[in-house]
């Protein structure tokens, strides 16, 4: 799967946050996006997979194809995925019932309980998960860590084509960190996926390379390139790219 976006911008009611992105993800490529808290990582995550509050100009193409009409639910079926930042409790439906009802929805046919089973014990085991989340409700009570790793679970089960994961560190502490990322990296090897990563932490590259990091701020994406990207943010920090579009303009 190929991510193009072009001239993107977007609102959240009368805000305007996206002021301008453009990006392209190509098949099987881990692309990190960073910057300061309030730049618009998150609303450029909602808007990719179709968020109703999120209101967009510009263009969102899968393999060539404009899916800006297309919902939450269809881009989920063309093979986008969202590990949210702060995923919602919601008390009364069960985490099982909701993952057996994502499976059956995205692949349109009934789960193979059997396997079905096997394959949550197997990802949670690698997760180490407590077992018992799974017959809770869906992130009602859930700590931090065990949100993150329910969301971890369910991109597992899913196997998307692309994961947009916003701040999949957020919440773990080191041992949840490098059980997650070595999970991410894992799923990038062995799966056709290409993985575009939210973060504010250079933690994460303890475990995974990416190629491709680009520097988000005030909306727009204000500097991209590879692992350099990383060290310039270490030493100086984002003022250096604002006063470097300052001297552009």
């Amino acid at each position: 799967m190929k991510l193009s976006i072009e001239n993107l911008k977007a609102k959240i009611g009368d805000k305007s946050i996206l002021n301008g992105i453009n990006l392209n993800i190509g098949e099987r490529e881990i692309h990190v996006i960073m910057g300061p808290n309030g730049s618009g990582k998150t609303t450029l995550a909602k808007a990719i997979i179709g968020h109703p509050n999120v209101k967009i100009d510009g263009n969102i193409m899968i393999d060539g194809k404009v899916i800006n009409e297309l919902n939450a639910e269809k881009r989920a079926k063309l093979g986008l995925f969202l590990l949210f930042q702060n995923p919602p409790e919601i008390d009364g439906v069960k985490f099982i019932s909701f993952l057996r009802t994502a499976k059956e929805s995205l692949q349109g046919s009934t789960v193979d309980i059997k396997k079905f089973m096997s394959d949550i014990k197997e990802y949670a085991a690698k997760l180490k998960m407590n077992p018992d989340i799974i017959g809770r409700s869906l992130n009602y009570g859930f700590s931090g860590g065990e949100k993150k790793k329910a969301e971890m679970l369910q991109m597992m089960m899913l196997k998307p084509k692309l994961a947009i994961l916003d701040e999949p560190d957020s919440g773990l502490d080191v041992d949840s960190i490098k059980i997650v990322m070595n999970n991410i990296k894992e799923m990038f090897e062995k799966e056709n996926m290409s993985v575009l990563i939210i973060t504010h932490y250079n933690r994460i590259f303890n475990y995974i390379k990416p190629k491709h990091v680009h520097v988000m701020i005030d909306g727009r994406i204000v500097a991209s390139g590879g692992p350099e990207i990383i060290d310039i943010i270490e030493s100086k920090g984002y003022d250096y790219f604002l006063k470097s579009e300052n001297k552009k303009e």
